[in-house]
């Protein structure tokens, strides 16, 4: 099933079918009577059908939902939007609630957050879109003097590295605010840190466990869209080749950061280790990682000792656990 940028919900295509533009078949039907002609997931009481129609089910298929795995990147697929949906379906889903899930999508948020619990990250501003618009002298100012060149320029919520810029003076970064404004109202702009990239995968609920890290290791000047998803340059070397000592250090920030964001399930918890000093900092959280063969997420467990089958089976059972937990809880 798939999710158009209007919002309807469709059946009867994968994703391959829809992203070559070709056009489903079926359109989920609402389940409200009288209300066929929304195109839109209709909001009702029915915690059943709501959820029925979550997972791309008609009135003539009435199968019990057992799990739901929402495997939506980005924008509401992964800011608590559809885990939303989901809660209020009491529906078991795979991942992190609507709180871990807007706290991992907001890297301004996110930060702030971690550097209560101190978090060791690199150093960063915010502004808002209409901050740069109305006096983009006073941002400029503000981020040479808090920031030295080069810099990062990112959407503050938004994935897969769209919109983001590596600015070198400040030509770029003016070009560079102007494109990540056109993504999100919030604007963060981050150290540059002249480091290793290492991911590290984490599982669980409560008592999450880490993986074994792993490198990136891009050949352009940063790992952008195009080198995580289409050039096929980018190496990844799993696992990184680390001290141990740099290992454990890794696994633990992984899960405090894991725990401190509320998160369920799995994530992937991003870092940076520092060229000329050896020091770890946290870079992001991504709270639904991708989970094909060739992405970091699985492979850095099979890397660990976990295969693909056992974790997907985890997954699955952390989400029972976690909605049976939920429901132990008396709402009011």
């Amino acid at each position: 099933m798939a999710i158009t940028r209007e919002g309807k919900w469709l059946s009867g295509i994968t994703p391959a079918q829809l992203m070559a533009g070709i056009n489903p078949q079926v359109s989920i039907e609402p389940l409200v009577e009288g209300e066929a002609e929304h195109e839109t997931l209709p909001v009702n009481s029915t915690g059943m059908k709501l959820a029925m129609l979550a997972v791309g089910k008609t009135k003539a298929d009435t199968g019990a939902v057992d799990v739901v795995i929402p495997v939506l990147y980005g924008t509401y697929g992964e800011d608590g939007t559809v885990q939303g949906l989901l809660e209020l379906a009491n529906v078991p889903y795979v991942g992190a609630g609507v709180l871990g899930s807007a706290l991992g999508m907001d890297k301004v948020i996110m930060k702030t957050v971690l550097a209560q619990h101190g978090v060791p990250q690199a150093r960063f501003w915010s502004c808002l879109r209409r901050d740069w618009e109305n006096n983009s002298p006073l941002v400029i100012e503000t981020v040479e003097k808090n920031l030295e060149y080069p810099c990062f320029v990112k959407p503050a919520n938004l994935g897969s590295s769209v919109g983001i810029s590596k600015a070198h003076h400040r030509t770029e970064l003016i070009s560079a605010m102007d494109l990540a404004a056109k993504y999100d109202r919030k604007i963060i702009i981050e150290e540059y840190i002249d480091g290793r990239e290492v991911e590290v995968s984490v599982l669980g609920n409560d008592d999450p466990i880490a993986s074994l890290p792993g490198e990136i290791i891009p050949v352009k000047e940063f790992y952008d869209y195009e080198a995580k998803y289409l050039d096929g340059m980018t190496r990844l070397e799993i696992p990184a080749s680390l001290p141990s000592a740099t290992v454990a250090r890794l696994q633990e920030l992984a899960v405090k950061v894991f725990k401190a964001l509320d998160c369920a399930g799995l994530a992937r918890v991003d870092f940076f280790i520092r060229k000329s000093d050896g020091d770890i900092l946290v870079n992001e959280i991504n709270t639904m990682p991708g989970y094909t063969q060739f992405s970091m997420f699985p492979k850095l467990w099979e890397a660990t000792g976990i295969g693909y089958q056992e974790l997907l089976d985890r997954l699955i059972d952390l989400a029972i656990e976690r909605h049976r937990d939920k429901n132990r809880s008396q709402t009011i």
